[in-house]
């Protein structure tokens, strides 16, 4: 697939408008990544930032009641100026409106300038979307100079994603589409790039069998909170696995690109994707691990189960956590698995990438009884850091061998700010840079691994098993591994 890339450079004055602008992910995310792009120089000069919302407000009202009162407090206090938040605050206009009105949109052609580049930030429900682009081309808001950025999750199966991508692509061509995945919006994510392209030692050695397996993790502390309404419908695999854990598993097995031309990396993802080994239903049984959390304890503090939480209707079985083995049919990645695991009030915030290098097939060093091999372990949060694990001998008498890490401290190496994934990533779709959002393809060729295993579960009519928050998740996650003498991370230190 061929993308005409947009400009590079934000050479128009901008309206950014965000659907759902009186949001969580507003007041969290969006907002305050703005505000830092706005302390740093990073908006064009004449930019306004329009904010939609079906409340009654005045836009001193928004101000006062959305912007002070939720976004600024999600804004570093080392970060904060106030006279640049002022600044920042001139920036705004609020608009009310009904996204399912149509009548609306023309309030908003009236607000919107002429002559700019329009950015829509669809923070909504992803069954919104359609209508929002369907009126926002009727009402003659959508050009060339247009952009829009569609939030997760995209669809909610493979037909519902084609359905979307449909319907959006009526108004906005691909090289108009920013599929956005915060993940890959990480300083650590886009080094990874570097890492395996730019350093001659781990090109030879990435890949089968200098590599035994690969351990991705994002592990969270959090429950649902008032996400229940949502995340009941939608489940972990599908919040989590199908959209950040398949990109992070592309950028560690890809091929290395012809460039960084977005397309060029892209492919090079999507390839990947049409790689991962089908699962059989009897694959599903063996190498995937559903479950839901009960009541038990996270730092120290009680916590309901997931089926007391608010919301959540009685004997749901979603699930909040999953545990999966895959593989990659390819020559580079022949018998290697990878392990992919995610869930909610687990014991701790983590998400990492673990790359365990196969051991020496004969040492001359006694190790104790243990035989190490080397591990690369990339940190994407709650620090970014990445680490070599290598060998190194016991102080002391005797030769005896023990774990060591060389650690690449990028807070260190580095003393320029490093801008946070979203910060990152709304640069990016300002200046016309597809390279870090998700294609069309790519998207659907994800859906097209993940749906089965849905499906799979479904027909099984199996429960989620019961794992106690502060843990790591069920047993079950443990025994996938222990069936080849592997460990998860964690369970190694």
């Amino acid at each position: 697939m061929t993308t005409q890339h947009a400009s590079a450079t934000p050479d128009l004055p901008l309206d950014m408008i965000i659907f759902g602008g009186t949001g969580d992910l507003s007041f969290r995310k969006l907002l305050p990544a703005l505000y830092m792009a706005h302390l740093h120089c990073n908006l064009p000069p004449d930019t306004r930032i329009l904010t939609i919302g079906r409340k009654p407000w005045s836009r001193e009202e928004y101000i006062s009641e959305f912007m002070e009162t939720k976004a600024k407090p999600f804004i570093e206090k080392k970060a904060f100026d106030a006279a640049a938040w002022d600044k920042f605050l001139a920036l705004f206009e609020y608009v009310r409106m009904d996204v399912d009105s149509v009548e609306d949109y023309q309030c908003l052609k009236e607000v919107s300038r002429e002559g700019v580049r329009r950015v829509f930030y669809l923070a909504t429900s992803p069954d919104l979307f359609t209508n929002i682009c369907e009126n926002l081309s009727a009402a003659g808001l959508v050009d060339e100079n247009s952009r829009v950025v569609l939030e997760k999750p995209l669809g909610h199966d493979l037909a519902s994603a084609q359905e979307i991508n449909t319907a959006v692509g009526k108004h906005f061509s691909e090289a108009q589409i920013y599929r956005i995945d915060h993940y890959l919006g990480k300083e650590t994510v886009q080094n990874l790039m570097v890492l395996r392209f730019g350093n001659a030692i781990f090109g030879p050695l990435w890949q089968a069998p200098y590599i035994k397996r690969v351990q991705i993790t994002v592990a969270e502390e959090v429950g649902v909170g008032s996400r229940a309404g949502f995340y009941d419908k939608t489940g972990a695999l599908r919040d989590m696995v199908q959209n950040h854990l398949l990109q992070l598993l592309c950028i560690v097995a890809m091929e290395p690109p012809v460039s960084l031309d977005p397309d060029a990396v892209r492919d090079e993802k999507l390839k990947v994707l049409r790689s991962l080994r089908p699962m059989t239903p009897e694959d599903i049984a063996r190498d995937t691990v559903r479950g839901q959390y009960t009541a038990g304890a996270v730092n120290g503090e009680p916590v309901k189960g997931y089926l007391e939480e608010d919301n959540v209707p009685a004997g749901s079985r979603a699930e909040t956590f999953v545990a999966l083995r895959a593989h990659i049919n390819n020559w580079r990645w022949a018998n290697v698995p990878f392990y992919l695991r995610t869930g909610k009030r687990l014991q701790k915030k983590v998400s990492e990438i673990v790359i365990e290098f196969s051991e020496l097939p004969f040492s001359i060093i006694p190790s104790g009884g243990r035989n190490y091999g080397n591990r690369l372990v990339i940190q994407l949060q709650p620090e970014e850091s990445i680490q070599l694990q290598m060998l190194a001998k016991e102080p002391g008498s005797g030769m005896h061998m023990l774990p060591v890490n060389l650690n690449l401290d990028l807070q260190q190496a580095f003393t320029e700010r490093r801008a946070e994934a979203y910060e990152r990533l709304l640069i990016d779709v300002i200046r016309g840079r597809l390279t870090h959002f998700m294609r069309r393809d790519e998207l659907e060729a994800a859906w097209a691994w993940a749906e089965p295993i849905l499906e799979g579960w479904s027909k099984s009519g199996d429960k989620p098993r019961g794992y106690t928050a502060g843990t790591f998740g069920p047993a079950a996650s443990t025994a996938l591994m222990a069936r080849e003498n592997a460990v998860w991370a964690e369970e190694s230190q």
